[in-house]
């Protein structure tokens, strides 16, 4: 990880790129697997019920969500964005129990462009590596991950990024890429599926949403910017 890519523009710029083969394979297939739990990620003021994570977990990505979508003129936190609600979604549901994963082993380590090889599933996984990296951190910092200052944030999630986490025989790297493309993924969803809230992402960029019916006006908008009012699959029910 570069030494500035928390901040927001570095984070977008590099969103497409982020995520390695290994945690593609993790979280690749999380959106589709899961249809919508109730209504979209509640305002910030009031409570939030997860359908699986712990208050520790949810502090955890929490924290994680908030560093790599810092609160600014560009929009709310990734917390207030729904980037949790998003996430636990994924893990209740199919993809969090592995439902596309082959999983009767024999496990072995693979290379990176073979993706995800372990038999954790993905909700294991993300639950073993919030566990791993709270007791690396409490070793360092005497605290949790999510009772950091945002630099000491930052600097944990740069040595997961790099491998240089002392986190045992778990995968400090591995998990850093599954805990970007959620947020990147709950970051630009469909806000049905919990995150984007109020359509806060689709709305930075200018992505008009779900219908191709911006197709017809391609001709009248060419080399100008198209300005309208993104739509999402909640809209058309």
């Amino acid at each position: 990880m570069a030494d500035d890519i928390i901040p927001r523009r570095k984070f977008l710029l590099g969103a497409g790129v982020a995520g390695t083969a290994v945690a593609a394979g993790l979280t690749s297939q999380s959106e589709a697997q899961i249809p919508p739990a109730g209504p979209a990620a509640a305002p910030a003021n009031e409570p939030v019920t997860y359908l699986t994570l712990s208050a520790v977990e949810a502090a955890f990505l929490s924290a994680v969500a908030d560093t790599m979508i810092p609160a600014d003129e560009l929009s709310p936190s990734g917390t207030d964005c729904g980037m949790v609600v998003f996430i636990d979604r994924q893990l209740a549901g199919s993809f969090g129990g592995g439902a596309k994963l082959y999983r009767s082993g024999p496990f072995r380590k693979g290379k990176p462009e073979q993706g995800y090889q372990l038999a954790l599933t993905p909700r294991e996984f993300v639950g073993a590596g919030i566990v791993a990296t709270n007791a690396w951190i409490h070793k360092v910092h005497g605290k949790d991950f999510h009772r950091l200052s945002p630099k000491e944030r930052e600097d944990a999630l740069k040595a997961l990024e790099a491998g240089k986490a002392e986190l045992g025989d778990f995968d400090g790297r591995q998990f850093f890429d599954a805990l970007i493309n959620l947020v990147m993924e709950g970051f630009f969803a469909d806000p049905i599926y919990g995150g984007n809230h109020d359509k806060v992402a689709w709305k930075m960029i200018g992505y008009p949403g779900l219908p191709a019916l911006y197709a017809n006006s391609i001709d009248e908008y060419r080399h100008k910017r198209y300005l309208v009012e993104p739509r999402s699959i909640a809209d058309f029910s």
